[in-house]
């Protein structure tokens, strides 16, 4: 698995942000274990204190739990996991939104273009059935 690391913000806050991604997903199912730190770093060709430093970050958000002599797991608690899901959709709505209104597009007009694309979109995967 080759990572690229964008580099403007630090490497653990864009494992934190890979992560919560992979969890709200359901790619992560909640209550499941993670591998460990050191073989998510090598995954993810990270040192393994800046691996460490992520998952931290998660247990802070309460998305990841240790267990002393088990590891580490992805939480049980879905109405954690939906609330940050919703959050995370509320995040990439407003940034839509700022960018749309960036280039000239009312709200009512940007509405009606996600409505066409998602249609256009519904469409194709019905054809594809």
């Amino acid at each position: 698995m080759t990572n690229q690391y964008a580099s403007g913000a630090p490497i653990y806050m864009q494992l934190v942000h890979q992560f919560k991604h992979r969890i709200i997903s359901g790619e992560w199912p909640a209550g499941s274990k993670l591998d460990s730190v050191r073989d998510l770093a090598m995954s993810f060709e990270v040192n393994p204190n800046t691996m460490q430093r992520a998952l931290s970050e998660l247990e802070r958000d309460d998305l990841v739990y240790a267990e002393r002599t088990t590891g580490r797991f992805i939480t049980q608690d879905k109405e954690l996991i939906a609330k940050m899901r919703e959050e995370v959709a509320q995040e990439i709505i407003e940034t839509f939104i700022q960018q749309m209104e960036s280039i000239g597009f009312s709200n009512k007009e940007a509405v009606e273009l996600v409505h066409k694309k998602a249609t256009e979109r519904s469409a194709e995967s019905h054809d594809k059935q």
